[in-house]
């Protein structure tokens, strides 16, 4: 949400000062190019829209204007990008360290409404931070920008009232609690990287070394790269055309709108993440048109098919195979969460200790989920 203490650096710095000539913006999971070159008009259009934008694929080894394969750079929907500055709670005079320049808006905004001398940015690929330096400057501001691995910070600016992470972890760096004064903010999305969605959450840093806070709303942040989930093939698990002779077959009642729900709607995919480990999931329709859902392990090749009755979600069909049963740990995790009564994002909480643990918590820290207690990813 966008509210009256960032109206001015809106207008000071508007995103499509820091848009590429070409960009790929998404909707409804569907993305498509725009070229300023050959429409205006429409590339206008869109960098007015809220909307994520895609501004670089494959770690900058694609070229051309037909989407890439992984999105690895891109400009996050406006509407986020302000509720996260309202969980930073910026106040004047504020040092902020930013994970992860991109395009280079964020740090724009920031400079607008702190003064660039308060505004550190980092960003992993030269590329695009060369690129963000230019937008930065040809719009009149001047942060630091440094070339390197966010996940280090950047000590030599140390200590920071806020930071900022415009990329999903699945671990959070030591680094970045230790240089945040105690009583300082850190905000950043968090997630374990089963499926696409993660959480932002707002951390506080104590006195003690910790950090700790609630999780607010569902993101879909891309990771950052050292913290990627790993990209598993199919035939590595069912290495032909028939199912394995060990296969496991059952029937499941768990309904594929909880499981599958991609859009936020519930926070069952982000518990799931934390009470089934080391595990990755897709799904899509068969060309049948069945609804399907495949699990695959990451320590072994354990993995499980679920291909939806959506007519009749009881004659929902199970295949599983390897050491784990995969699909047995996703009904046991949804048990779970349905006991305690089916609670959203907002009810969890996240600390990081002194020792670098992780726990995530639900209502208070201290109540933590079951299987998150030794959680380091």
């Amino acid at each position: 949400m966008l509210t009256a203490d960032w109206e001015a650096p809106l207008e000071a710095a508007p995103r499509r000062l820091f848009l590429p000539e070409v960009m790929w913006p998404s909707v409804e999971g569907e993305r498509v190019v725009v070229s300023r070159a050959d429409d205006p008009e429409e590339w206008q259009r869109w960098a007015e829209t809220d909307v994520p934008i895609v501004t670089q694929w494959d770690d900058g080894d694609h070229t051309g204007p037909e989407r890439g394969t992984l999105a690895s750079s891109s400009s996050s929907m406006p509407s986020l990008v302000f509720d996260m500055f309202t969980e930073l709670s910026v106040v004047d005079g504020a040092k902020v360290l930013e994970i992860g320049t991109g395009t280079g808006w964020c740090a724009a905004l920031l400079s607008a409404r702190l003064g660039a001398d308060n505004v550190v940015s980092i960003e992993v690929d030269t590329t695009v931070a060369e690129s963000a330096r230019r937008a930065l400057a040809a719009a009149g501001w001047n942060p630091e920008v440094v070339t390197g691995d966010g996940l280090l910070g950047w000590p030599e600016r140390a200590p920071y009232d806020r930071v900022l992470v415009t990329a999903a972890v699945q671990q959070v760096p030591r680094a970045w609690i230790e240089q945040t004064r105690p009583g300082g903010v850190i905000v950043l999305p968090w997630g374990t990287g089963y499926g696409r969605q993660n959480a932002v959450v707002r951390l506080v840093v104590g006195d003690d070394g910790t950090a700790s806070g609630h999780f607010s709303h569902p993101t879909w942040f891309m990771h950052i790269r050292s913290q990627r989930s790993a990209r598993v093939r199919q035939s590595d698990y069912i290495p032909g055309d028939t199912w394995p002779d060990d296969t496991r077959r059952s029937d499941t009642g768990v309904p594929a709108a909880e499981v599958l729900d991609e859009s936020g709607g519930t926070a069952f995919g982000f518990v799931a993440g934390l009470l089934v480990p080391e595990c990755v999931y897709t799904y899509g329709r068969s060309p049948q048109g069945t609804l399907a859902m495949w699990l695959y392990g990451l320590a072994d090749r354990s993995w499980a098919a679920v291909f939806f009755d959506e007519e009749n979600p009881s004659g929902s069909r199970v295949y599983q195979g390897g050491p784990r049963s995969l699909w047995d740990e996703v009904e046991v995790a949804h048990r779970w969460w349905a006991e305690q009564g089916r609670p959203g994002h907002e009810e969890f909480g996240l600390t990081v200790t002194a020792d670098g643990r992780q726990e995530v918590w639900l209502g208070e820290p201290g109540a933590l989920v079951p299987q998150a207690v030794p959680a380091i990813w």
